[in-house]
């Protein structure tokens, strides 16, 4: 079975441990080229991910199997009452993998990962539905996770983070 990378793992404990307010310290990069650890000033950051964007071969099939399978709102076409997907407070990993990283397929450019509250509960879910799901792994101090892929191939991973 895979193995957690380091960087994944230590995005998701660094992000945990950053739940810092809009305006904050934040670490800025050094200088290119310098050795210098990255240097603090005060600066506004974004407070979340407002959207996630991507190409489909059919976006209306696909933006149906989200909202049937995870629950994912569609987004508002303008009627009266629609409302976007609001999600959760919680942690976000935001790592930028390397180009060779074996974690998720190489030929996609991205993978998502979604947070729930009852891995075991989603799993036998999806299951039912005839959606093929990896075995959950624990890794401790951080979850449990598992691994879908929505009808396009693209790679996504279900995470109930440790309470």
């Amino acid at each position: 079975m895979r193995k957690i990378t380091q960087s994944i793992a230590a995005a998701i404990l660094i992000s945990a441990a950053m739940g810092l307010p809009a305006q904050q310290t934040t670490p800025q990069p050094a200088q290119k080229g310098s050795a210098t650890p990255m240097a603090t000033e005060n600066r506004e950051v974004v407070d979340g991910i407002g959207g996630l964007f991507f190409r489909a071969k059919d976006p209306k099939m696909l933006a149906a199997w989200y909202h049937q399978h995870l629950g994912i709102g569609l987004t508002p076409t303008g009627k009266e009452g629609e409302r976007p997907w609001r999600q959760e407070a919680g942690d976000t990993a935001f790592s930028p993998f390397s180009e060779k990283s074996t974690y998720f397929e190489a030929d996609k450019q991205f993978m998502m990962n979604f947070r729930v509250h009852n891995l075991d509960r989603m799993v036998a879910q999806l299951r039912a539905d005839g959606i093929e799901v990896k075995d959950p792994e624990t890794y401790a101090g951080i979850g449990k996770f598992t691994r879908i892929h929505d009808p396009e191939g693209n790679p996504i991973e279900l995470w109930q983070p440790e309470k």
